[in-house]
């Protein structure tokens, strides 16, 4: 009975291997290795496992086990900055974070739960519905965790396949990735078991919805110059910051930005300029400071440009300060602000309920509000701040608003030299790619880079340099994609599909279940 009981709940151990084959063969996929081709078949074991299964709970741990290993393979470097900056002993770093891992691998363990349950009602044309599952979970991680870090969409940045999201974002990616894995792996599981062929409809779904995006393709630029911008990447250190220090580093940035503006061509001092600066420690404070208003006022009026950077600007409202991108014109005067609004959980701001049980790591940031954006020129411009480039809601309301391009300020200097800045620029080229504008990544310590419509990253710079860019954008023809109308559709669609499948399990029918293996 002992034996028995075991094995309702914890899976073999053979198919606990298979799970953690899997989830390698995951994280293949994702940077620093960047085997993106991984991902078209990397979900195979772990179809092979549950199937072997065929039970929920059993199936529920083998999803658990899959997910803690990928999310600790692609996100251990969440240890650099407790270690080497809060003094935190390793063991108790990692510790932390494969218990943050272990939470998250509940989604994927919800799955794998889910599929068991319509394997056991529908046999092995249950994995038929595996995609619209997997997308229901990534879905749900969104919701209930804020956010979607390294859904398995994200692996395609750096691949040919990215331009799926143009029409439902970067989970309809992921559904396209898991379809291959699973179709595949029931494609094979016919011919194995009764003789039958069965086409892959994961290739299938590929090539309709290649020929699909082949017919809403189209620039959204026009061929003229609008503006140009100066990227500074100024790699400033993540400690050790004195006032001394400070001034010297805020006008190794300017005198940066004024050597780029000096090599203007005299084409491009026509056209408007803005410099921008990225989030940094550097912790400006506009609103409080007159003498860096002043500084940058002689800055803007003497080369008749814009300066973009981020600031602490205070909120009446909550007495807290917004996390804020700041535009001063030509003439010295601030001409825009945008306040984060996608803060950083834990690090800006204590969600609900734990607000005010606990400090936030970083400081207590207001929530922004507004979708304000930037005037350059002719053209308008959204602004991502760091872990903002993460929700694809953000790009979607700004160019609704009329955004030309998106401008995205990011430090990740705390984090180290570690995954994290590919991974990082993996969020970036997905907001390029599902709104069809234009990213300009400007950084703290690298990747800076301009990311083209199509996820084409171009003119990186290295990390941990110093380093300046100049590029020019032109304004948009004011069309929208699919995505950037109808948002999260797809997702919302996988969601009824699996709830509706869930519900059929419980219906009663006269005949027994299906067979395991049928």
């Amino acid at each position: 009975m002992i034996r028995e009981r075991r094995f309702r709940i914890f899976p073999r151990w053979q198919n606990a291997l298979l799970a953690l084959l899997a989830a390698g063969l995951l994280v293949l996929a994702f940077p620093d290795f960047e085997w993106w081709w991984t991902a078209w078949f990397a979900l195979v074991p772990l179809m092979w496992a549950i199937e072997r299964e065929r039970m929920a709970m059993p199936s529920f741990m083998l999803g658990w086990l899959f997910g803690t290993a990928f999310f600790f393979g692609t996100c251990w470097w969440l240890t650099y900055a407790p270690i080497h900056y809060a003094g935190v002993p390793p063991w108790l770093a990692y510790l932390l974070i494969f218990v943050a891992c272990l939470l998250s691998g509940l989604f994927p363990a919800l799955f794998a739960a889910i599929l068991a349950r319509l394997l056991q009602r529908f046999g092995s044309w249950a994995f038929l519905a595996a995609p619209f599952v997997w997308v229901c979970s990534e879905f749900a991680r969104y919701w209930l965790t804020g956010n979607n870090w390294n859904a398995i969409g994200y692996s395609q940045a750096f691949g040919p396949d990215v331009l799926w999201a143009r029409l439902g974002g970067v989970l309809l990616v992921s559904f396209v990735y898991v379809a291959v894995s699973c179709y595949t792996y029931w494609s094979w599981n016919e011919l194995s078991k009764y003789g039958r062929f069965v086409p892959s409809l994961g290739l299938i779904v590929s090539v309709v919805l290649g020929l699909i995006l082949a017919v809403l393709m189209k620039s959204t630029n026009a061929a003229d110059k609008s503006a140009n911008f100066i990227a500074v990447q100024p790699n400033v250190p993540a400690s050790g910051l004195d006032q001394f220090r400070w001034q010297e580093l805020r006008n190794k940035q300017f005198s940066a930005a004024q050597g780029a503006l000096d090599r203007l061509s005299p084409t491009d001092r026509q056209l408007p300029t803005t410099v921008v600066l990225p989030e940094s420690p550097m912790n400006f404070a506009y609103d409080d400071d007159r003498g860096f208003q002043q500084y940058v006022r002689d800055f803007t009026t003497k080369n008749n440009v814009s300066l973009l950077f981020n600031s602490a600007e205070p909120d009446p409202a909550t007495g807290k300060e917004f996390n804020s991108a700041v535009m001063v014109g030509p003439d010295g005067k601030k001409v825009a602000e945008y306040d984060k609004i996608y803060l950083l959980p834990f690090g800006e701001a204590v969600p609900f309920p734990f607000e005010g049980l606990m400090p936030a790591v970083v400081g207590s940031f207001a929530y922004g509000k507004n979708y304000s954006l930037m005037p350059v020129g002719e053209a308008k411009a959204g602004v991502m701040i760091c872990f903002e480039s993460h929700f694809g809601q953000l790009g979607r309301e700004q160019v609704k608003q009329g955004a030309d391009v998106i401008i995205e300020m990011t430090n990740d200097g705390y984090l180290g030299p570690t995954p994290v800045l590919r991974q990082h620029l993996a969020n970036a080229v997905f907001r390029a790619v599902e709104t069809n504008r234009p990213v300009l990544r400007v950084t703290n310590v690298g990747i800076t880079a301009y990311i083209t419509e199509t996820g084409q990253v171009l003119d990186a710079a290295p990390s941990y340099t110093e380093a300046t860019r100049v590029w020019s954008v032109s304004k948009s023809d004011g069309s929208q994609t699919f995505y950037v109308k109808y948002g999260d559709w797809f997702a919302w669609l996988c969601t009824a599909v699996t709830i509706a499948l869930l519900l059929l399990t419980f219906r009663r029918r006269g005949e027994s279940p299906v067979a395991a293996g049928s």
